[in-house]
């Protein structure tokens, strides 16, 4: 009987780097001598965080996403973690301060993040910086997303697990939006649904590059 080999694990990142290390005020001493391990992108390998959060802001969306903290929602995380993938200009968390990390990734160290305590306070905000709201939420009168204009200057906005948006984020929106569905299920989960607007909105407003991803 012959047993198979254990699948080897995926390294992850880059060892210590070879001195002499290179004359690079973006790159980080102590990732240089321990290593980089971080769920970053490879051009980033080495550098400090400050520099990758200001090479990111070059290149930053006119995209915007809030999220309703009412219930400490697990799936937080996991939106933030899109929103980090698209490069948003900054996540918003309205309602409750703190939030769950875990399915971010750390992925929120490399964002910009605002808060606020309600409804009203991001809609205030939101109107200041002349952003569209637009609201995702399956409820009367949403219209389907693939048929819709999403704004450029836009803030997506979306909510918990189950109870959706609350009635005064939908009443402060400028457009209401759901995904089309053609199976037995009411909803999809918030995270995937909030992973299907944001690339909608790419799709609409973002010059994608036509050559390999990698």
């Amino acid at each position: 009987m012959t047993h198979a080999e254990p699948a080897q694990e995926r390294e992850v990142g880059v060892g210590p780097h070879p001195e002499p290390w290179p004359e690079d005020p973006r790159l980080d001493p102590e990732q240089l001598a321990h290593g980089d391990r971080r769920n970053v992108l490879d051009r980033y390998r080495y550098w400090r965080r400050e520099a990758i959060i200001a090479h990111l802001d070059t290149s930053r969306t006119a995209l915007h996403v809030a999220i309703e903290n009412l219930e400490h929602d697990a799936n937080i995380g996991s939106v933030v973690r899109t929103a980090n993938a698209f490069n948003v200009a900054a996540f918003h968390i309205v309602g409750r301060r703190r939030w769950n990390r875990r399915g971010a990734m750390v992925t929120d160290r490399y964002q910009h993040e605002l808060h606020h305590p309600d409804a009203a306070s991001l809609a205030a905000w939101a109107r200041a910086q002349g952003l569209s709201i637009v609201a995702m939420d399956l409820v009367p009168g949403a219209m389907p997303i693939e048929h819709t204009a999403l704004p450029r200057y836009c803030l997506l906005v979306f909510g918990q697990e189950g109870p959706g948006l609350s009635e005064d984020l939908l009443a402060a929106a400028d457009q209401v939006v759901g995904i089309s569905q053609f199976g037995s299920t009411r909803s999809i989960n918030v995270a995937a649904a909030a992973a299907i607007a944001m690339h909608t909105w790419v799709v609409q407003h973002v010059d994608v590059p036509r050559g390999p991803l990698a």
